[in-house]
Parts: structure tokens; C-alpha cells; sequence
């Protein structure tokens, strides 16, 4: 999660220029609406998966690729797609619970889907000021990835090239790192289950295919939307997603 701040002021001045005027400018990345909403101990019970749906709707055949997807991230795409809450950029929705990524072009077409890993600890709020601390400074129950609505684009932290998702709070998507043997990161990434997919201090690992295949030139030249679902908390407490949604 740790980032470069020689320009970081410079970043937060043109973040607001974009926000202000709507400004797609590649490389820089600001937060935008994210609801700030409780984190739940590290030690706590994870939650089931949530309303994995076995069977594809008429309407939505194709729609979300081969995988199983949650009622959830169902609902939210159908509202990005039907409010264009989205404006038309490419937009990413990410389920923390069930631990997967699903990448969308601005019309609202699935251009991939892939397993994710997510931060250590279960929670949907960004402790404050966790983007100017030492990765050793950051304890297992602060390793949170904050659920909200982001605007994101492509940049670099000190070893790669990756999506800012929010770069005050030093939280990005990027390709899976190697980290420690004992961590395992592509074991886990590679099971079946999404129990293991817990590890990072935030930010959201991917296969390195998914980001260079479908991630990266969705967003080259252009800013898009991050959507990360809740976890702690209802989705429509964090989303203005009305309790009918239609595609």
C-alpha cells in the first residue's frame, strides 16, 4: 500500500480539478463518495458468501461472464447501467465477500472477471491517515479495504504500474505480488474458495493476466469507477440503489 508523496499535494489539487469539472486526466486518482462506514475486528467470524445465484436471469444471459455472482454485485451493476452512474467510463466492481473482480467497458459489457485477494481484515473504512504511515506501523486489524465509490485511474507506486483506487489512503489494484513464502498469495489467489483470499493490507491483488489483459487497457487514457462492495453493512447503505433494480 505504500506510495510515493513527493507529489502528493500536487495530486489532491489536480484530484479536486477532476472531480470539480468532470476532467478525465490518466495517471491520477481521487475518492469520490465513499461512504465511511464501521470496520469489524480482524479476529472476527467472516461472512457467508451472499446470495450466490445458480441460475442466470433471462435478462442477464452472458452478462456476468461463466462464475457465480452474487445478488449484490448483480444489483449494483444493473443500477450503474440503468442511473449511468458510471458516465460512461469503465467501471470495475469489486465483492469483497465472495472475493472477485469483475471489469466492465462503459457501455456496461463484461470485459473479465478474476479471483481477487483483499485486505487482511474485515471492515468498510479507510483508517484515517493510513496512506502517510510505514507499512510496519499498520496493524492486522487496521488492514482494511474500504468499501465506496472511487474514481480511479492508472499510475506507479514505487516498484510497478497499477490502478489508484483512492492514492491519499495509499489503496490500489494492482497485479498479485510474491510477498512472503509464507503468505502463499498465488496459493491462495488460485483456490477454490474465497476463505483463504484474506492477506493484504488493503489493496486488491489480481492475476497478472486480468490486470494487463483487461484492467489496464480499459483504463489507459481515461479515469473510470471502482465500485467495492460492503461487507459490515447493507449495500444499499453505501449505494443510492433502489430495492427494485432493472438492468
Amino acid at each position: 500500500m505504500a506510495r510515493p508523496r513527493r507529489f502528493a499535494r500536487w495530486q489532491a489539487v489536480l484530484a479536486w480539478v477532476i472531480v470539480a469539472n468532470g476532467i478525465a486526466v490518466p495517471g491520477i486518482a481521487a475518492p469520490v463518495g465513499a461512504a465511511p462506514v464501521g470496520a469489524a475486528p480482524v479476529g472476527a467470524a467472516a461472512p457467508a458468501p451472499v446470495s450466490i445465484a445458480a441460475a442466470v436471469a433471462p435478462d442477464d444471459a452472458g452478462r456476468f461472464g461463466d462464475g457465480a455472482t452474487s445478488d449484490d454485485v448483480r444489483d449494483t451493476v444493473h443500477w450503474v447501467s440503468a442511473s449511468h452512474d458510471n458516465h460512461a467510463l469503465p467501471f470495475v466492481v469489486i465483492d469483497k465477500v465472495n472475493a472477485v473482480v469483475l471489469a466492465f467497458d462503459g457501455r456496461g459489457n463484461l470485459r473479465g472477471r478474476a479471483p481477487a485477494l483483499l485486505g487482511m481484515a474485515r471492515g468498510d473504512a479507510t483508517v484515517p491517515g493510513i496512506g502517510q504511515r510505514k507499512l510496519a506501523t499498520i496493524t492486522p486489524a487496521e488492514r482494511t479495504t474500504p468499501a465506496g465509490r472511487f474514481e480511479a485511474s492508472l499510475g506507479r507506486d514505487f516498484e510497478q504500474d497499477i490502478l489508484w483506487i483512492d492514492y491519499d489512503a495509499a489503496l490500489s489494484l494492482h497485479r498479485v505480488i510474491k510477498g512472503r513464502r509464507v503468505d502463499d498469495r498465488a496459493g491462495r489467489l488460485a483456490s477454490p474458495t474465497p476463505s483463504d483470499n484474506r492477506i493484504s493490507y488493503g489493496c486488491v491483488n489480481v492475476p497478472p493476466g486480468f490486470y494487463d489483459g483487461v484492467v489496464k487497457p480499459l483504463f489507459t487514457g481515461t479515469v473510470g469507477i471502482v465500485y467495492i462492495l460492503p461487507e459490515t453493512k447493507p449495500l444499499r447503505s453505501v449505494f443510492a440503489i433502489p430495492t427494485k433494480v432493472t438492468g
